[in-house]
């Protein structure tokens, strides 16, 4: 264990780099704690989330070195790549600030210090549209003024950090005050408490050494633990929306004006060639679009802040559903069940959208249409289903993922690998599941679970059913070419030449291990719908029926005799008839049509 430090006069790069990461620890301890008090500018309750993705960039990007400066430089660019959330992105570009206005390369005596700091509160106020006060940048500039103030009275950094950090918990008390929604909740600014947590784990580090300051439980954690007054105002704009763009000599303040009338929470920050824009808006598809013409966008994320909001004040079960954008779950039922999606992304050359956010299932027939760029599809990676698993676990017991089959997708295994490190770290309870299914044949097996979990189910009481309902689940898919399917890997070329030299139709279903199969083959769609139909009507007849589901690829004429032929048969409506999702229809082409069926 590092020996208490009696004084440091200057810090090089290593200790910079230490230190922050001895305050990013401080914030992961205490995510959960912001998460909860979180109440402005929306209450969707993720500002711990989000700076804990922030300072998780930092520790997964940066090696220290010896240079001051290049450490900086680094520190920031990390937190600018992985920020996530308003307070996220304003602390990213402070850490920007900070990093530009570092004259040496070496180390940092308190007065450059104080110096750099100072001048960096300016970075922050001119990425925000509106600042507010009483927020995270009032307390970053009340502790950086004062931090200023101290450089003539000590050359320690050590009594320093002691001293200004207590004008830190002075300005986040203030908080309180300054704003109305604060006051109502009885509580401090979320971001502007985690900033104040990333001092104490920076002090700590200099007072108590290393060891001690990533053990230590915090002095500020007690404070807002009781039940908290939680403001149920309208939310605005429905989604939190951010992008990373990198491009050449761009201007935040351009980027702004074309995008300030989109919404609200606007912060703009970054460097002339790496800018991250955050934005509430109801439009996000929109707020991509425009930002497409100023750079390369390398990152794109949209947050359902009612459904945040929903499960902090109105959490239904104490069970989290999680799934994937291939599910092709219609919204009112994603809402009704709080079920939780992760979206895959649809990629036109380097332009690239998050399945059924920024691209709905109209648009993307529009854009197959008018190009002949073949549209390919990507997984989410497994950070982001880590951020997602950490975001649920501040709010849930135990979590349940299902995703598409891993015989079409490495979905499963991305969210297999961001929930392992989640559930070493917060010892919760999170299953992840391969559903050997797709689309409609998904949906139906979430809608059981959902079903289930608004009934009662314990976590173990659902799992104990899993393989029998997943056995119990199929789909049968019209197919009017395989030219896609076979594109994409998802059946192999040599059925494909022999469908197509015999202009056959075929009708796809899965095989026990979620892997594409022809089922039959005809001369015709129409023929292919028929023998569907024959084929599910011998089902039936044997099994009773929990539900169905009609999905397609701008095929409403396949969809709707199905759902007429399906209703004769089992004497009930669809739970759902609706779109399938761009993503799998990049990969199995339009005009294909699925029945789903789950039986009891």
């Amino acid at each position: 264990m590092t020996e208490k430090n009696n004084s440091i006069k200057e810090l090089d790069g290593k200790q910079l780099y230490h230190s922050f990461i001895a305050g990013a620890q401080r914030i992961f301890e205490q995510q959960k704690l912001l998460n909860k008090i979180n109440v402005f500018p929306v209450a969707d309750a993720d500002t711990g989330t989000n700076l804990a993705s922030t300072m998780r960039s930092i520790m997964d990007a940066i090696i220290p070195t010896d240079n001051l400066k290049q450490t900086a430089v680094a520190l920031a660019d990390a937190a600018l790549i992985g920020a996530r959330g308003n307070s996220g992105i304003i602390f990213a570009q402070f850490l920007y600030g900070f990093s530009n206005e570092i004259q040496s390369d070496r180390t940092l005596d308190v007065e450059s210090f104080a110096t750099s700091m100072k001048k960096a509160v300016a970075y922050a106020y001119d990425a925000i549209a509106n600042p507010i006060e009483g927020t995270i940048l009032t307390v970053i500039k009340d502790w950086a003024d004062y931090i200023y103030q101290l450089k003539d009275r000590f050359d320690d950094f050590i009594l320093l950090l002691v001293e200004a950090y207590k004008k830190a918990l002075e300005s986040l008390a203030a908080t309180t005050r300054r704003l109305e929604v604060l006051a109502r909740s009885h509580v401090v600014d979320a971001g502007a408490k985690g900033f104040v947590f990333w001092l104490e784990g920076i002090k700590d580090f200099f007072t108590l050494g290393e060891a001690k300051s990533i053990i230590h439980s915090s002095a500020l954690a007690g404070a807002e633990e009781e039940k908290v007054e939680m403001p149920h105002e309208e939310i605005t704009f429905r989604f939190c929306t951010e992008a990373l763009i990198n491009g050449n000599e761009m201007d935040k303040h351009k980027i702004r004006t074309f995008i300030q009338h989109c919404g609200d929470s606007l912060v703009v920050a970054g460097t002339p060639q790496k800018i991250r824009v955050h934005i509430h808006t109801d439009f996000p598809a929109e707020v991509f679009s425009q930002l497409q013409q100023f750079g390369h966008i390398t990152y794109q994320k949209v947050d359902d802040m009612v459904m945040q909001n929903e499960i902090q004040f109105n959490r239904k079960s104490d069970v989290a559903l999680l799934t994937d954008s291939t599910c092709d779950l219609p919204k009112e039922l994603i809402d009704h069940y709080q079920i939780h999606v992760v979206p895959l992304t649809l990629h036109f050359g380097e332009t690239y959208f998050l399945d059924r956010l920024t691209i709905n299932p109209p648009q993307f027939y529009s854009m197959m249409a008018r190009t002949e760029e073949r549209p390919t599809t990507a997984q989410p990676a497994s950070k982001e289903f880590q951020n997602k698993y950490e975001f649920l676990a501040t709010h849930y017991e135990s979590i349940i993922g299902l995703h598409i089959t891993h015989g079409m997708s490495g979905t499963f295994s991305s969210s297999d690998k961001g929930a392992q490190d989640v559930r070493e770290r917060t010892g919760k309870k999170i299953d992840v599941i391969n559903s050997r299914n797709i689309t409609g044949g998904l949906g139906l097996i979430l809608l059981r679970i959902a079903e289930a979990i608004e009934k009662g189910a314990t976590h173990e009481e659902i799992l104990s059913r899993m393989d029998e309902w997943l056995s119990k689940s199929m789909i049968r898919v019209s197919v009017p070419t395989l030219r896609y399917i076979v594109r994409s890997g998802r059946v192999s070329p040599f059925k494909s030449f022999v469908a197509k030299a015999l202009d056959i139709n075929p009708v796809i279903a899965l095989d026990r291990d979620g892997k594409a199969i022809i089922r039959q083959k005809s001369f015709s769609e129409k023929t292919s719908r028929k023998k569907i139909i024959k084929d599910l009507e011998g089902i039936v007849r044997k099994n009773p029926v929990w539900g169905y589901a009609i999905t397609h690829a701008n095929n409403p004429e396949a969809a709707a005799f199905y759902a007429t032929e399906m209703e004769r048969i089992t004497g009930r409506k669809p739970l759902y008839n609706d779109h399938a999702s761009p993503v799998l229809v990049a990969n199995v082409g339009p005009g294909v049509a699925c029945v789903a069926l789950l039986l009891e």
